[in-house]
């Protein structure tokens, strides 16, 4: 007869009174230290015998109490989905989640991919964030700023190619960046530019504004632009490059330095000439692309903001109810190598 495994003995979970009376002191100096309350002025010595105390017992602070005394949670919502992560912004959400920490929020990143708009600011409601940093390529509607306002978010903030409704909108226009390399082309004497529009899930939100202001920008010079669907394969990437003869292109906008350096590859194997027949211009720029031959010219892109983003976060959180922040971060120019 097969019996039932043992089960495990409960494990007892050491409680702040363990820590007071382990460090002689009060629950509630308990609470101020591990809480960093500096609205209570208490010695050094007793911070440090707290703190010793509580990692001697392996004790931690229960966070949905701790919201539920405060009213709020300290806790800022990143959902994640298909987002590029390109050099500017893993750098910009590492410093983000940083600076974040350093103010005491915790950062807590949330799957959102197969939700629509509405159902994911649903389920970022349900967590009650007390903020909600939303990255480009994830939807965010005027009704679901309305739905995380009433749960509770003080702040809402988009990082986005445009501001949405209610929302702050901290404004990465993309447009600038195909602006910024047609005009390089441009003044290389390029009339005839490709801009490759790649096929990946997620890509879109940031390759049709740059197209948008790759055609703008030629537009006003009489250039032509015309759109390249390119998947990040080598096979389509050769496919693409066996119709050049046909195309008629002098200079090619590659969408980043990725796409560059693979679709310049195929162009030299089949026998298409860089500069010299057509300059290649990517974005990012990557260290790489400075090592290819002939090294590749590029967008560099830049954040520029009076202040860190997780200040500006805590300003919104501790002053809500003001008019939506919307303000234009991104800042291009264009680096000329040997590829254009």
């Amino acid at each position: 007869m097969s019996q039932l495994p043992k089960q495990p003995a409960e494990v007892s979970v050491p409680t702040s009174a363990d820590v007071a009376r382990l460090a002689g002191v009060s629950r509630a100096t308990v609470s101020y230290v591990l809480n960093n309350n500096a609205t209570v002025r208490i010695s050094e010595p007793t911070r440090r015998r707290v703190r010793e105390a509580a990692l001697q017992l392996g004790y931690v602070p229960h966070a949905a109490a701790r919201s539920l005394r405060a009213g709020h949670s300290r806790m800022v919502l990143l959902p994640s989905g298909h987002i590029p992560a390109g050099p500017l912004h893993q750098y910009f959400f590492e410093e983000l989640q940083s600076g974040l920490r350093r103010l005491d929020y915790t950062v807590v990143q949330y799957g959102s991919v197969g939700l629509t708009a509405d159902e994911a600011a649903t389920a970022w409601a349900e967590l009650r964030p007390v903020a909600v940093v939303v990255p480009p390529g994830i939807a965010l509607t005027a009704h679901g700023t309305g739905i995380l306002t009433r749960s509770g978010a003080k702040a809402v903030i988009t990082l986005g190619p445009g501001p949405v409704p209610g929302a702050h909108g901290l404004v990465m226009d993309q447009r600038q960046v195909g602006a910024s390399a047609v005009e390089h082309l441009l003044a290389r004497g390029r009339r005839h530019i490709g801009v490759v529009m790649p096929q990946e899930p997620g890509r879109v939100p940031f390759s049709e504004p740059r197209l948008i202001g790759a055609r703008r920008t030629a537009e006003t010079a009489g250039a032509r632009v015309c759109p390249l669907p390119l998947r990040y394969e080598e096979e389509s990437a050769h496919q693409l490059a066996a119709r050049w003869p046909e195309l008629g292109l002098d200079a090619v906008f590659a969408y980043n330095d990725e796409y560059a350096m693979l679709l310049m590859r195929a162009l030299q194997d089949a026998g298409v000439a860089v500069p010299a027949d057509t300059a290649v211009i990517g974005a990012d720029d990557s260290l790489i692309g400075r090592l290819l031959r002939p090294r590749l010219s590029t967008v560099r892109m830049e954040l520029a903001m009076p202040q860190p983003l997780a200040e500006t976060i805590d300003r919104m959180v501790q002053h809500p109810g003001g008019p939506p922040v919307h303000q234009d971060l991104l800042r291009t120019s264009a680096v000329h190598r040997e590829s254009s």
